[in-house]
């Protein structure tokens, strides 16, 4: 049983320990959730890659159209997809090697969280590394 404080430990955890980013679902779009995760993400310091079948770069950045397309190592896998797509790409995740899943905000699955953990992943779900890292700003700023 996973205690209220576990998911947001696993998610300080995973924005202490990895630095690249795959972003699933990224958009071109300004105004869609993940063009300004993949924003913050990079002004925090960290790569992001962006995963998409729709286009050939995002922010500036090569865009792929799969994780298994993707030629370098993956450390988190950050999945802005419906939650009945989830799963497909929890298991891509863990086919590459990825070292965490982090599903965003409405994204749940529980099944595929599992497995990921069963594989020895680190899984946040329904949460947003952007908000995430301001909050850890905000606890830094109160301190």
């Amino acid at each position: 049983m996973r205690t209220p404080d576990e998911p947001t430990a696993v998610a300080d955890r995973i924005l202490d320990r990895y630095r690249t980013f795959a972003v699933v679902g990224a958009s071109n779009r300004p105004n869609r959730p993940s063009h300004g995760v993949m924003g913050v993400l990079e002004r925090h310091g960290y790569h992001v890659i962006p995963v998409t079948p729709t286009a050939s770069e995002v922010r500036g950045h090569q865009a792929y159209p799969a994780l298994a397309s993707v030629p370098e190592p993956i450390d988190v896998v950050d999945i802005f997809r419906r939650s009945d797509a989830a799963g497909e790409h929890v298991d891509e995740a863990v086919a590459v090697g990825a070292r965490a899943v982090w599903m965003q905000l409405g994204v749940i699955d529980e099944a595929a969280a599992q497995r990921a953990r069963d594989a020895g992943l680190e899984v946040v779900m329904d949460r947003c590394p952007a908000i995430e890292l301001s909050r850890r700003e905000g606890e830094r700023a109160s301190a």
